[in-house]
């Protein structure tokens, strides 16, 4: 081993003593992770999570996960045989797809989280929308403009809804109950019907109901980049529409940051991008001076 590289006990000491004054900052706060994506896929990246988040309850903090899992649903579809359907380039869920959806989510990808936050010595309990009236959804359709006619269509998705009202208690009360709570983005309508729910929507709608103090996005960038590649430490919810409105925030980054937005004006504090596929991401943004990802706030 390089000794250059060796870290020594003496090293050890300093980090952590340098790590408390952040500690001390997030004591008893609400910390609501979105968890997906490239992190959830790789196994040691996944074990890294599950530490971190279990170090966090350790520390005082009370972290909420609630997760994704795009690409082991559409996995699960080719299995089963189930086509999907896309109208104007957007998928449709219909009934038999959410079946699949809720058994992935709520079922096999949920109790994994659970199982491997478990087994990095953290006490987790996994639920979705359904359980105690967490989340209640929506019917969601999307307008679009008919490239041929230059006419708005409204696209009915299926059974693709977005969060419509959130009770907090049940988060609440397993989070004094010093567990750590893992949510799949599974929610019932007020028609009783089951909804596939966007994970970052989702995970928005809880974050502003619990007043966190911070929501992070673990995904596949670093975060926010500016016009020469580089990336944005800090933004205010101006700046960040300012960004969108001259086309330096574009594509799949204008959803997500969009949601940040949202989540600020729901009441969380701060809304972070990071990349989760850098081991230890959210103790990184959460416990050293110069954080890990965007941080976009009022």
């Amino acid at each position: 081993m390089n000794d250059t590289l060796a870290v020594t006990p003496f090293d050890e000491a300093r980090i952590l003593s340098e790590a408390l004054p952040y500690m001390q900052r997030y004591d008893d706060a609400t910390v609501v992770v979105k968890y997906g994506g490239h992190a959830m896929g790789d196994p040691a990246l996944s074990r890294a999570f599950a530490r971190d988040v279990s170090l966090l309850k350790q520390a005082g903090i009370k972290p909420i996960v609630v997760h994704g899992g795009g690409p082991q649903i559409g996995a699960m579809l080719e299995k089963l045989g189930i086509e999907s359907e896309f109208r104007a380039g957007l998928r449709v869920t219909d009934r038999q797809t959410v079946e699949v959806v809720e058994m992935v989510l709520a079922g096999s990808i949920n109790k994994e989280i659970v199982q491997s936050i478990s087994r990095a010595g953290g006490r987790a309990v996994g639920l979705c929308g359904k359980d105690g009236g967490l989340v209640r959804a929506r019917k969601l359709t999307r307008t679009v403009i008919d490239p041929d006619s230059n006419i708005e269509k409204v696209i009915d998705l299926g059974f693709v809804g977005e969060p419509e009202t959130v009770n907090p208690a049940v988060l609440e009360m397993v989070a004094n109950a010093e567990l750590i709570p893992v949510v799949a983005p599974v929610a019932p309508g007020i028609d009783g019907e089951t909804y596939n729910v966007n994970a970052d929507t989702f995970a928005g709608a809880v974050a502003g109901a619990l007043n966190a103090k911070r929501l992070l996005f673990l995904t596949d960038v670093p975060g926010v980049l500016d016009g020469s590649g580089e990336l944005i430490k800090e933004l205010t919810v101006s700046e960040a529409r300012g960004l969108i409105a001259d086309g330096t925030i574009s594509g799949g980054m204008i959803p997500k940051v969009e949601t940040c937005i949202d989540a600020v004006e729901r009441g969380v504090a701060g809304v972070v991008i990071l990349n989760g596929k850098v081991a230890h991401a959210v103790l990184l943004e959460l416990f050293t001076a110069h954080g890990a990802g965007t941080l976009i706030r009022p």
